[in-house]
């Protein structure tokens, strides 16, 4: 059968001007929590792109298929699209999309990057996996969020075994920070109960970006494109990317 994908979860292209900007949603999660991000940039004028990474917005079942080295390509394959249609090219991610942020920052020239609540060192995640008696699927980990009715379309279970990837790519990108030398607006919940808040102080810490800017966020939790900072976010990078461009 195959697994169809929910419309909340589609990936998107919005036309804009010659800045375009690469989002990317986090690990068991799914475009819808960046769409409103997405919208109101696009309507600030940029050019986006928002993939699904493979194996997300479907299923668990679907998702324990896949690979981090699936959900690099999944990123790999809209960059390339993107760079093709704008002139400058930033690069902004949620959790594991905000690793992923920080993959093509080692990887691409790119404009600048903007990181939210990225992971590159779990710990607990760590834990449950060398847990030799915890279930195929583990309970989810989805909406994170301090705003009141508010619902992140995440899955209500983990693939177990994709938790050995998110593992092997944070690890991947956490050796190579340093390699990272374009501008970086770094966004940190102060209380997020999915990535420890350190690890966004480790990357600024860590990366090579003389330009580099950390941001805490007084108000959400770990899905802050979505909770009470929602708006902050987008005025920063607003303001990040005119910066850098004028």
């Amino acid at each position: 059968m195959k697994n169809e994908i929910s419309p909340e979860t589609k990936s998107e292209f919005l036309k804009g001007n010659d800045i375009g900007i690469l989002i990317i949603h986090g690990f068991t999660g799914s475009t819808q929590s960046m769409r409103e991000v997405a919208y109101q940039l696009n309507r600030l004028g940029y050019t986006i792109q928002m993939p699904r990474l493979k194996g997300h917005g479907t299923t668990p079942e679907d998702m324990e298929t896949t690979s981090y080295k699936d959900w690099i390509e999944s990123v790999e394959n809209a960059y390339s699209e993107l760079k093709t249609k704008v002139k400058n090219l930033f690069v902004l991610g949620l959790s594991m999309g905000g690793t992923l942020t920080l993959y093509c920052s080692i990887h691409h020239k790119i404009d600048g990057a903007i990181t939210i609540n990225a992971a590159i060192n779990l710990p607990e995640f760590k834990v449950l996996y060398d847990d030799s008696q915890s279930p195929r699927f583990i309970p989810g980990i989805g909406s994170d969020i301090k705003k009141e009715g508010i619902k992140e379309w995440a899955y209500d279970r983990t693939p177990k075994k994709c938790i050995q990837d998110i593992l092997t790519l944070s690890n991947q990108v956490r050796e190579k920070l340093s390699y990272i030398k374009c501008p970086l607006l770094i966004f940190k919940s102060k209380e997020d109960h999915i990535v420890p808040p350190d690890n966004q102080d480790y990357i600024f810490s860590h990366t090579g970006s003389e330009n580099k800017e950390l941001i805490e966020l007084e108000n959400s939790y770990h899905v802050a494109t979505l909770d009470n900072d929602q708006e902050l976010i987008i005025q920063k990078t607003h303001h990040f990317i005119q910066s850098i461009l004028k």
